[in-house]
């Protein structure tokens, strides 16, 4: 069992910045892949971005590659989303989620293969 908490989440101008962390419990942390997910109004939940175990390889959703960065730490067993030259229509409910059905070594990118999900932080980007 994996419980993770999202923290880092608020109001910011378009051009700012806001980091996203999520700290995760249980002694496992290092065999699952983690991912982000976010949801804005009136849309479906949309793949943001994703890691490996060891971090050795991290994916992008096209709308945030060379603007989010997803890093981890596993000795702090927390997975961390930065996110630069934001935009309104970043503006969403970011979740972390853990996927352990591969051992943490690949990424994937459909949400039904995450296994765990954390409550979600609001992301409010204004123009």
């Amino acid at each position: 069992q994996v419980q993770l908490v999202e923290s880092g989440g608020g109001l910011v101008q378009a051009g700012g910045s806001l980091r996203l962390s999520c700290a995760a419990s249980g002694r496992t942390f290092r065999s699952y892949a983690m991912g982000w997910f976010r949801q804005g109004p009136g849309k479906e939940r949309e793949f943001v971005a994703a890691i490996t175990w060891s971090g050795g390889f991290t994916d992008y959703g096209d709308s945030v590659k060379g603007r989010f960065t997803i890093s981890r730490d596993n000795a702090k067993n927390t997975v961390y989303l930065q996110m630069n030259s934001l935009k309104p229509e970043d503006t969403a409910v970011y979740y972390c989620a853990a996927d352990g059905g591969t051992g943490g070594r690949r990424i994937r990118y459909r949400d039904y293969a995450y296994d765990y999900w954390g409550q979600g932080t609001q992301v409010t980007v204004s123009s």
